[in-house]
């Protein structure tokens, strides 16, 4: 008995993480090539409701739309480049969850290389910077310093 809770539990929490790529099986195709395909391409799609997620790991209404249409342009023997410039060219560079590199989007790809060498920048200098040995005090200072301390 122990042994198969504790088969029940490794199941469940490997299982637990997996993501269905479909809500509903009919939305599969028949050919598991081209399922695999579909699902590949998918997944560098974003769904445009969740954002932060792939068309294939939403069930967003509009993922399950987006989902197939990719299956019907596979279905029709279009390929991979194809499909992916198609859905650029319908809803914008956005819809990829990893642009391609362009001038519009070169600032979005260096930026994590540009606030690297800033750090580094910022780093350096706040440990290069000079100590500053404050001035001798004046005859007037020393003598309001001793009275203000009561040493006269």
């Amino acid at each position: 008995m122990k042994r198969l809770s504790a088969l029940l539990l490794a199941t469940t929490l490997v299982g637990g993480g997996i993501a269905f790529a479909v809500d509903d099986p009919a939305e599969m195709l028949p050919n598991p090539v081209q399922e695999k395909r579909a699902e590949a391409i998918g997944a560098h799609l974003r769904c445009l409701v969740c954002q932060n997620e792939s068309i294939e790991d939403s069930s967003a209404p509009l993922a399950r739309d987006l989902r197939k249409v990719v299956r019907e342009q596979v279905a029709s023997g279009k390929s991979d480049q194809q499909i992916m410039d198609w859905m650029t060219e319908r809803y914008g560079e956005f819809i990829r969850l990893a642009p391609q590199f362009s001038w519009s989007t070169a600032l979005l790809w260096l930026m994590p290389a540009l606030a690297l060498v800033a750090g580094l920048v910022i780093a350096w200098r706040a440990t290069k910077r000079r100590v500053v040995t404050p001035a001798p005090l004046t005859d007037e200072e020393r003598a309001r310093l001793d009275a203000l301390s009561g040493r006269e």
